[in-house]
């Protein structure tokens, strides 16, 4: 497992300068516009749910890639940690944010916080290192602390199949963890530790939700 952590952990470092392409669908990565118009529409709906959660205080942002939700944290939080494991993305991300270069697969929060925040990254972290990355958000929480999550939609894969072979641009090839959830599965999978409200945007894009 430890070999394909790293692999991916190379990858992400690697897809730094085309990241957010992906995300705003620019370049390879652009959609027709009924299926962009869906794309906008969930993301909007995962900025507004961000938006009525409203993430106060001390906040840890864990995997934060390039800064897209850092962006939005800063502008609602008072304060801002963002970890992630490569110095690539973080020096793409927002200097408004304290930034911290760790792997999560090792790294413990030296202090607690009011809100834990993840996107896009629950999806990499292999079944057997699960319980481990839990066990990271409980110690990163204060009494009364809560969590906010977003991630990919589910999509059809094979029993047992949490593998992908994702290329950049310049055509470079990388095996990455990839899991899929559907919100009732994760939310009991992290029962009785959390309680977790999740949900599917409108066009199935993204899993998102919150709890403690």
């Amino acid at each position: 497992m430890s070999h394909i952590l790293d692999e991916q952990k190379r990858y992400y470092a690697a897809r730094a300068p085309e990241y957010d392409d992906w995300w705003y669908r620019r370049g390879r990565y652009a959609f027709e516009p009924e299926e962009q118009e869906r794309w906008d529409a969930d993301i909007a709906e995962a900025d507004a749910a961000l938006e009525s959660f409203a993430p106060r205080g001390n906040v840890l942002e864990l995997a934060a890639g390039t800064g897209i939700w850092t962006r939005k944290l800063v502008r609602l939080a008072e304060r801002v940690v963002a970890v992630d494991a490569n110095a690539e993305p973080l020096a793409l991300n927002t200097p408004e944010a304290e930034l911290v270069q760790a792997d999560l697969f090792g790294w413990r929060p030296p202090e607690r916080f009011d809100v834990v925040f993840f996107s896009f990254w629950l999806s990499h972290v292999p079944e057997e290192r699960f319980d481990e990355f839990w066990e990271l958000v409980r110690s990163a929480l204060a009494d009364g602390g809560r969590i906010f999550l977003i991630d990919s939609g589910p999509e059809e894969t094979e029993p047992g199949d949490d593998r992908q072979v994702r290329q950049l641009a310049d055509g470079r090839e990388f095996r990455i963890v990839k899991r899929f959830w559907q919100p009732e599965e994760l939310a009991e999978r992290v029962r009785p530790g959390f309680d977790l409200d999740l949900r599917l945007t409108a066009s199935g894009n993204f899993l998102y939700g919150f709890g403690s």
